[in-house]
């Protein structure tokens, strides 16, 4: 049986348009994969379908030999699926529930996929904040007295409360500050280095990919352009489209506008 996450041949068609054709890709127990392109290159679709919220039309995928293609068969294998794949967006803010602290937020989370009770899941998720760099001040207030940086830390605590396999973040980074970017980067890859969970990552910033990622995989039009190791890919790309993109990435004292 093979280990972490498989995905061969994974099709997707709307109508007369196809949004994903034959995305295949191996992602190792505590791997992490950086999936890059442009906007409708089919990156957002393939990890819609990897969780869940889209079916393949075509194609499996396939965590630690088991088979995620076909529909779930009743809630509790609804709840497995869910709690060995987790995913983190782009936009904290809109992820939280406004209405509900933080503390709240995180024993939610236990008390539907934990049989834990108020001791434990109290202990656990002060246990969560401490991980991603929080504390009780934090813990008490809603979404709107954090800032987004702490809004993603709590994102990243609510998806790692269920110990997951795997990891998604579809732009987690792509709305913060780039200090603030680099301290979320760097949490993760101490996550990584602690619990061993394999990240998949949805991003258009090659400077995300050469930080975080060990593989890189070159989508456009649903296709797979060119995959390979990161320092490969980005130091001597085999693809023209390969080559646009790392080309299209602004230098210092280059166009346009010099350095982002």
């Amino acid at each position: 049986m093979t280990k972490g996450l498989v995905v061969e041949g994974l099709r997707k068609r709307y109508g007369q348009h196809t949004a994903v054709d034959g995305v295949s890709f191996t992602l190792p127990p505590g791997g992490s994969l950086a999936i890059v392109g442009e906007s409708g290159s089919g990156k957002t679709t393939t990890v819609r379908m990897l969780v869940g919220l889209e079916r393949p039309d075509g194609g499996t995928v396939r965590l630690d030999g088991r088979d995620r293609s076909a529909r779930a068969r009743g809630r509790a294998e609804r709840l497995a699926r869910a709690r060995s794949v987790q995913m983190v967006f782009q936009d904290p803010y809109l992820s939280l529930d406004p209405r509900v602290t933080v503390s709240g937020c995180l024993d939610e989370v236990l008390r539907l996929h934990t049989g834990l009770d108020g001791t434990a899941r109290r202990a656990r998720v002060a246990e969560l904040l401490d991980q991603v760099g929080l504390g009780a001040r934090e813990s008490a207030a809603l979404p709107r007295g954090l800032s987004g940086g702490q809004r993603q830390r709590v994102a990243i605590a609510r998806a790692l409360a269920v110990e997951p396999r795997v990891l998604i973040l579809d732009e987690a980074v792509a709305a913060l500050d780039v200090s603030i970017q680099a301290q979320i980067l760097e949490l993760l890859r101490e996550i990584r280095g602690q619990a061993g969970i394999g990240y998949l990552f949805v991003t258009h910033d090659l400077a995300v990919v050469r930080h975080i990622a060990d593989e890189v995989l070159v989508l456009r039009s649903g296709a797979v352009m060119e995959s390979g190791p990161v320092d490969r890919v980005l130091d001597t790309p085999e693809h023209p489209y390969t080559r646009l993109l790392l080309n299209s990435v602004p230098r210092r004292g280059g166009p346009p506008g010099g350095e982002r």
